[in-house]
């Protein structure tokens, strides 16, 4: 069930580790009160590092794109999976050895920097593979992955994202590409370094530590983000409370139907939210869910609502969200059915 605070968001937990794309940007552009929230959240004391499952673009040029919406960032503070995976397969292969990489130079990059070689072929014998996606990827390449891998390469890869949006439309991503490899060898990567695995978040821990600080404690670290099935999912397997923002992908009704792994523990319209304490959200002994003014109740198979102030049967506030959310979590784990993608389920209340 949803968490409550006594204090702001930002005061009380030490370290964000915040998604960018839906969270801080979309594209190119920033999303509302981004900047100015993560500008105030640093100046009570939360410490921001910035996760992402993109493998192919560098820290540096994501740096400075978020210092070009007004925020202080350095280029260690970007986490990719690029960063992540190199960090990973340096523990499980001794330093100097051969690895096969595909992806981006970014990927490549973070191979050298971990003392490690990167190569290209299969027959420079690497004995671990890392692969990733970036536009130019061609057969070849795959190809060669495949081949390392059946001659016994410990297999990682950067994430396991089966689609990626892209100007036209949506893409096949770089899980959709591991699937092929998959496919022609029957082995499974060892480790992915993107969400929703909790890697990207432990790595951050590290990093942060790296700077000369102490490990922050994964109860002191909150996972931000816009997507269930990722940022959120990451932060629930590797056991960190998670914030979800409704500035991206995630939107009432799927928080509503989302099932235990991918309910945040926090449900925020923007990241103002970083900088006001939560509301709890409790049900009384009639089985009505109250979160401040907001009510939230099933009866019959159909979701009931009030924002309290007397517009009913309405989603039209960030309370009523959570109070409807605490309802229809409850429902489900009760053992009632919730979806009504077959028809059946509960009646949800249209949306303002």
């Amino acid at each position: 069930m949803l968490k409550s605070t006594d204090r702001p968001i930002a005061a009380t937990y030490r370290l964000a580790l915040l998604d960018l794309d839906g969270v801080v940007y979309r594209g190119k552009n920033p999303v509302e009160y981004a900047a100015d929230s993560i500008r105030k959240a640093e100046a009570m004391g939360m410490t921001v590092e910035y996760t992402t499952n993109n493998s192919s673009r560098f820290q540096q040029v994501v740096a400075d794109q978020l210092k070009g919406f007004g925020l202080t960032v350095e280029p260690h503070q970007i986490i990719t999976s690029s960063v992540v995976a190199a960090r990973m397969v340096a523990r499980f292969v001794p330093k100097g050895s051969k690895v096969l990489v595909l992806g981006a130079d970014h990927l490549r990059q973070e191979v050298e920097r971990q003392g490690l070689v990167a190569v290209e072929q299969a027959e420079d014998n690497p004995v671990a593979v890392i692969q990733g996606w970036y536009p130019q990827m061609t057969w070849q390449q795959m190809a060669e992955v495949s081949y390392a891998v059946e001659r016994g390469a410990k297999y990682f890869v950067t994430n396991r994202d089966l689609t990626i949006p892209r100007e036209l439309g949506i893409a096949p991503g770089c899980g959709s590409m591991i699937r092929a490899v998959i496919n022609a060898t029957g082995v499974e990567p060892i480790a992915s370094a993107g969400k929703p695995e909790s890697a990207m978040y432990d790595e951050a821990r590290l990093l942060v530590a790296d700077e000369g600080e102490d490990l922050v404690a994964k109860e002191d670290c909150l996972a931000i983000g816009d997507r269930l099935d990722t940022d959120i999912e990451a932060g629930n397997r590797g056991g960190y409370d998670s914030l979800a923002v409704l500035t991206g992908v995630t939107n009432p009704r799927e928080l509503m139907l989302a099932p235990a792994h991918l309910r945040p523990s926090y449900i925020v319209l923007d990241l103002r939210g970083l900088l006001e304490p939560q509301p709890a959200v409790t049900c009384d002994g009639d089985g009505v869910w109250h979160c401040r003014q907001a009510t939230a109740t099933i009866t019959n198979g159909r979701l009931a609502v009030s924002d309290g102030t007397g517009t009913t049967g309405v989603i039209n506030d960030i309370d009523v969200v959570r109070a409807a959310c605490a309802a229809m979590w409850a429902y489900s784990d009760a053992g009632d059915v919730v979806s009504r993608n077959d028809g059946s389920g509960v009646e949800l209340p249209r949306f303002a």
